[in-house]
């Protein structure tokens, strides 16, 4: 049972109630333990978490046995339903094929689309609304609610989903107020699944996001920084490879890389905001790059060390 999992039940649904030790510690019950082994077989079974959070333990297993009073085959045909997603970015798409992330959901996620961009999402000619819209941008600085709301209105999904690794405080308060579900890019596999559970649980009873307002002036973009020699897409699927090799090298180095990259981007934005950060921040922009650059040549090497095929972006 993931621990992320099981936190995202307690806390976002009060799915189980364990005592608190002084030291913080969490004490389960063998009560609180027959709970959660009952509400994790019926969420892979089918059933969202959000539906059956609240019944007591005599339901719960009614449901388990298969006595459900006049809803038999329910659970199968959530599962059969599927969660329709739209997924911008390559790297989130290569993300989701992992079945450690998607482990935590009762309906199997299947994307509809995927694009690079969220403008290429928005351009798209789609008639049938999807369940979730799932963009992942690394370095969030410029307000993206025009394009945003152009990409809602093609696919019309029950809900909206950000992630991000920088991101100013601003557009993420004019996103989340917006009605879109937005973090920080979630540190693991299974904090990933715990979040994707979560989303889908919303999608349960969500409405239809409101209109997003209409946004302020967008500042004026820098020069693009020096095109990175690995795509986000490859380093995903590097930092992903399963920890069976003795050394994890090549996974640590693929995630620096990512930050780096991220981090890079997001230098050159603050760089735009007035003359006074602008020396600071081409500074920054200009370590991250150098700093990039040799860790590009570490992943060349451990990758040649280990056996690995690098596809450069």
């Amino acid at each position: 049972m993931p621990v992320a999992t099981l936190r995202t039940w307690e806390q976002r649904y009060q799915a189980v109630l364990p005592a608190t030790l002084p030291s913080g510690h969490r004490m389960y019950s063998p009560a609180d333990v027959q709970r959660v082994l009952l509400l994790r077989r019926l969420t892979r079974e089918g059933y969202a978490i959000g539906s059956i959070a609240a019944l007591d333990v005599e339901r719960l297993q009614d449901l388990a046995d298969g006595r459900t009073a006049g809803r038999p085959g329910t659970a199968q045909k959530l599962a059969a339903s599927g969660l329709r997603a739209v997924v911008i970015g390559q790297a989130l798409a290569v993300r989701l094929q992992r079945p450690a992330v998607t482990r935590g959901l009762s309906r199997t996620l299947r994307a509809v689309a995927v694009f690079d961009t969220l403008e290429e999402a928005a351009r798209a000619r789609h008639t049938k609304p999807c369940d979730l819209l799932l963009w992942q941008v690394p370095p969030l600085q410029a307000d993206p609610t025009p394009v945003l709301l152009a990409a809602r209105r093609v696919w019309q999904p029950r809900l909206t989903a950000v992630v991000y690794r920088f991101a100013d405080a601003t557009v993420r308060r004019r996103l989340s107020d917006a009605g879109a579900a937005i973090t920080r890019e979630p540190p693991d596999d299974e904090a990933w699944s715990a979040w994707l559970a979560s989303l889908e649980s919303s999608t349960a009873g969500a409405h239809r996001p409101q209109p997003l307002p209409e946004p302020a002036p967008a500042p004026a973009a820098s020069d693009a920084p020096a095109r990175p020699r690995f795509d986000e897409a490859t380093l995903t699927a590097i930092a992903g490879l399963p920890p069976r090799m003795a050394c994890e090298c090549p996974r640590h180095v693929a995630e620096l890389l990512m930050q780096l990259t991220s981090f890079e981007s997001y230098s050159a934005g603050c760089a735009d905001r007035n003359a006074a950060d602008a020396q600071l921040h081409t500074y920054l922009r200009q370590v991250a790059a150098a700093a990039r650059t040799l860790f590009e040549s570490a992943l060349e090497r451990v990758a040649l060390h280990e056996g690995l095929s690098l596809t450069g972006g």
